[in-house]
C-alpha cells in the first residue's frame, strides 16, 4: 500500500503524544537545569588529560608524543615539548608538554585523540555546560583547565577507568619484573667473574729476554772510532 510507512509512524507519533499525559515513562523531557537526567557512561563532549595523584602538573599521563595533534581532523589540538624528562607511570624518563591546548570551540568531539593515544593520558569528559562570554580565548583550554585526576576519570567512566588500570599496572609489573631479572643476571655475572679471578692461579713473572749482543756494525755506529786532527804543514 502507497505511503503504509508514513501512517504507521504518525500512529506511533500520536501513540507517544497521547501516553506522554498519563505515563511517567514516555516523559522524555525534564525541567532544565532545575531537573536533570544522569549522565550515561559512554557520553562523551570534550576530551581532558588524566594525571595519576595529587599533583597535576608532575602527574600528567602525556608524554609529548604529539600523536594526538597529528591525527586530529580539525586540528584543534596544540602541543609543545620539554627540553628535560620526568618519569613516567613505569619509572621510565620521558618528555612531557610545556603546553597542551585543545580549542573546544573547533573540536568535534571524534574521540580519535583518545582512540591513538598509546599512554592513556587523553580521555572523553562528560561535563558540557561551558558556555563562556569568550568566544577565542574562553574556549582554548590549556592544560591546567584539561587536567582531571584518575578519580574523577573512574567517577564518570568507572568501567574504562578500571579496564585501563588494570593493562597500566599489568604493563609497569612487567617492566618491573625485567628490570628485576636483569639486574639478578648482573649481580650473577659479577659474582661469578669475582669467583673466577679469585679462583685463577696466580700469573707467573714474565722473564725479561736477555739482550743479543751487538754486532760489529751497530757498535762501530754507536761509537764511531776518534779522528786524528790534521796536522799543519811546517810544523
Amino acid at each position: 500500500m502507497l505511503g503504509e510507512g508514513i501512517v504507521k509512524g504518525m500512529l506511533e507519533t500520536a501513540k507517544n503524544f497521547a501516553g506522554s499525559f498519563v505515563s511517567a515513562e514516555r516523559l522524555t523531557t525534564v525541567e532544565y537545569p532545575e531537573q536533570r537526567i544522569p549522565t550515561q557512561e559512554n557520553a562523551r563532549v570534550f576530551p581532558f588529560l588524566v594525571y595519576d595523584g595529587a599533583d597535576w602538573e608532575s602527574g600528567l599521563r602525556c608524554v609529548a608524543c604529539q600523536i594526538c595533534e597529528k591525527e586530529c581532523p580539525p586540528k584543534c589540538i596544540y602541543i609543545e615539548k620539554s627540553k628535560d624528562k620526568k618519569p613516567d607511570y613505569v619509572g621510565k624518563p620521558q618528555i612531557y608538554p610545556t603546553r597542551f591546548d585543545i580549542d573546544i570551540s573547533v573540536c568535534m568531539s571524534c574521540q580519535i585523540c583518545v582512540e591513538v593515544c598509546p599512554f592513556e593520558a587523553i580521555k572523553m569528559n562528560t561535563e558540557f555546560e561551558l558556555a563562556t562570554d569568550g568566544r577565542f580565548g574562553g574556549l582554548l583550554l590549556d592544560r591546567h583547565q584539561l587536567a582531571e585526576s584518575n578519580e574523577y576519570y573512574h567517577k564518570i567512566h568507572p568501567t574504562e577507568a578500571t579496564e585501563v588500570d588494570a593493562r597500566l599496572a599489568e604493563e609497569k609489573a612487567k617492566v618491573e619484573a625485567k628490570n628485576r631479572a636483569a639486574a639478578e643476571a648482573a649481580a650473577a655475572k659479577a659474582a661469578a667473574d669475582a669467583a673466577k679471578a679469585a679462583a685463577a692461579p696466580p700469573a707467573a713473572p714474565v722473564a725479561k729476554p736477555a739482550e743479543a749482543p751487538a754486532r760489529p756494525a751497530e757498535v762501530e755506529k754507536k761509537n764511531p772510532p776518534a779522528q786524528n786532527p790534521p796536522v799543519e804543514e811546517g810544523s
